[in-house]
């Protein structure tokens, strides 16, 4: 038999209670991923087929255009499509995950005005969308690997740690672009090309050591993306992938602060939604 419980909604009720709620809510997280999940490649042609095509295609573009046209090599010993690719994947995994995020309160608007729950089950559902895309394209960079017949470095047991920075980044930031979202419409015009600035402003299809010794490298390394992305290449490919430990403190601390700022924003916010939607 199924356990049922009742939640009593009141005033100024603490926070612990909150987090209770959220714990008790755990099985409709998992319908609202499987809903999401489902929905993204509803009515579509090729279906799932979108999430290996569309990296291989970016990956193909970027090959041309940064080492055919632009010239730029990638560190020595790494095949250029290999080093984009890995970059690819974990930079997919961030813009999915932060897109999603980001939309997840209007996306369930008809949720908010009609039934009670912890709001913050929408944007933590909404990582299940970016984490099934980063596997599947994961699982392309393994393929390209043998291709290329590259070995895995052993590093690749720290590479839970940069999937869980990602998920902290793009949560903190997703958090407080969703409040804003709810608010101000602009917000969702706003996202899509930040997204894809951002592809260019982080090493996704150069190397961090074109920056290496340059006078902006302290300034290129308070981006928390690119010590994610050149730690996450660097547990793929070894030691031949160049990789700044400095460039994580930034990481770590820029997005810890960010989602503890977040998540007292948005809980602060968060029954105001309804107002606005």
């Amino acid at each position: 038999m199924a356990t049922q419980h009742s939640i009593t909604i009141k005033a100024g009720g603490s926070e612990k209670d909150y987090w209770k709620d959220l714990w008790l809510n755990k099985q409709l997280l998992w319908i609202l991923s499987k809903r999401d999940l489902s929905v993204r490649y509803k009515q579509t042609l090729l279906g799932v087929a979108w999430s290996v095509l569309r990296p291989l295609m970016t990956m193909t573009v970027m090959v041309f255009v940064y080492s055919y046209v632009a010239k730029i090599k990638a560190d020595p010993g790494i095949p250029y499509p290999l080093m984009v690719l890995g970059g690819l994947t974990i930079w997919t995994f961030f813009a999915n995950t932060f897109t999603q995020i980001s939309n997840s309160i209007l996306i369930n608007h008809n949720l908010v005005s009609k039934v009670y729950f912890p709001r913050l089950l929408m944007p933590l559902s909404s990582v299940a969308v970016g984490f099934v895309d980063f596997l599947i394209t994961f699982g392309i960079y393994l393929l390209v690997t043998a291709f290329f017949q590259t070995p895995i470095s052993w590093q690749i047991i720290f590479l839970p740690c940069f999937i869980l920075l990602t998920f902290i980044t793009s949560m903190g930031f997703g958090l407080f672009f969703a409040v804003l979202n709810v608010r101000f419409r602009d917000i969702g015009q706003l996202i899509p090309f930040m997204v894809q600035v951002g592809m260019y402003v982080c090493p996704v299809a150069y190397p961090s050591s074109l920056v290496k010794g340059t006078w902006y490298e302290k300034y290129y390394n308070l981006n928390p993306l690119v010590g994610i992305i050149d730690g996450f290449r660097w547990c793929l490919l070894g030691s031949k992938s160049y990789f700044n430990p400095q460039s994580l403190y930034s990481t770590v601390i820029t997005s810890s602060i960010i989602l503890v700022i977040s998540l007292i924003y948005f809980r602060k916010k968060e029954n105001t939604f309804v107002d606005h939607i």
